[in-house]
């Protein structure tokens, strides 16, 4: 699997979805930050079957609290998963992969956790703005690795390449990605370039977790 990592600016529109859309025809998955799709969630289903590539992001419904929503669109363009903030955890069946996703402060505020899922392949942190401390940055990085440990599963997670937090001064884009053993393969700060992630797991059976033999290969180049 294929998936671009990417660190957008806030923006009305999605023209640096479709720009990145356009520029990895062969990806599987697009991930975006928390917020970047906003009101052009319409716009954004019709990219994704333009292009036959997933989309993992978040909107917002301005006049609905909470706000936020996690949001896969597949490949056909069909939204797959719509998750309001602060609820339990859902997944979805992809390309062979069970995928789920945290928005922001989820994070800390409550993990990941839903005890009715059962395993999960990779969960997707869409963050909105970058952190607001090196302490938070390193507080949100350790988190996600126990949640890889705690569940077996990759996790990673990107921001938004502006804005900052209730106006904060300091604001560090975040992107990463952590192994289901904990290790952590990518780890950027104040680096905003588009990364690609390729997935080569070689077994593919969804056997007991207990008889899988897995062999999860991960390779992470800069794309930007």
């Amino acid at each position: 699997m294929k998936i671009i990592i990417g660190q957008p600016r806030m923006e009305q529109h999605v023209l640096q979805l479709e720009a990145e859309l356009k520029q990895y025809p062969d990806a599987d998955i697009i991930f975006y930050p928390e917020g970047y799709l906003n009101q052009n969630v319409e716009d954004a289903c019709r990219l994704a079957a333009e292009y036959g590539i997933m989309i993992v992001s978040g909107h917002r419904r301005l006049q609905e609290r909470p706000k936020d929503r996690s949001i896969i669109i597949n490949k056909a363009g069909e939204i797959v998963l719509e998750k309001v903030k602060y609820t339990p955890a859902e997944t979805v069946v992809e390309q062979g992969w069970v995928i789920s996703t945290l928005l922001c402060d989820e994070l800390v505020l409550q993990g990941f956790c839903n005890e009715n899922i059962g395993n999960v392949d990779i969960v997707m942190h869409s963050i909105g703005v970058g952190m607001f401390s090196e302490e938070q940055y390193s507080e949100w990085v350790e988190e996600a690795c126990k949640i890889a440990l705690q569940h077996q599963c990759i996790v990673m997670g990107t921001s938004h390449a502006d804005g900052s937090y209730r106006d904060s001064e300091i604001s560090i884009p975040i992107t990463y990605c952590i192994t289901p053993d904990g290790e952590v393969v990518l780890a950027s700060r104040s680096d905003t370039c588009t990364r690609t992630i390729l997935l080569d797991r070689e077994n593919t059976d969804r056997l007991p977790q207990e008889s899988q033999e897995k062999q999860l290969k991960i390779s992470i180049v800069p794309s930007g």
